[in-house]
């Protein structure tokens, strides 16, 4: 199961599974982001390539206008996934 909400700092929320089928869900809501925003992975157990390069796709979109994603809540095994995918270049990560 997936599950993804923004609070009313801005934050978003992920939970679950970001996975083929859970992508759609997740990019109705980062497609409302026009601004810098801060991605909490704390609940995420397990991120896909499709997932992957879906925030790929965001942060391409912001970067156009300034602005960017920071992750934080990484598990280690999440860390070790973005990491080996060349993410720390990318996004910054708290």
């Amino acid at each position: 199961m997936f599950e993804i909400i923004r609070d009313e700092k801005g934050t978003v929320f992920l939970s679950g599974r970001l996975d083929a089928a859970s992508c759609a869900e997740a990019r109705d809501l980062l497609d409302e982001i026009h601004e810098s925003c801060l991605i909490d992975f704390s609940s995420l157990d397990y991120i896909a390539s499709a997932g992957l390069g879906l925030l790929v796709s965001v942060q391409r979109r912001l970067m156009a206008k300034e602005a960017g994603l920071s992750f934080r809540g990484l598990s280690p095994h999440l860390n070790d996934v973005l990491t080996l995918a060349g993410f720390e270049g990318i996004f910054d990560f708290e």
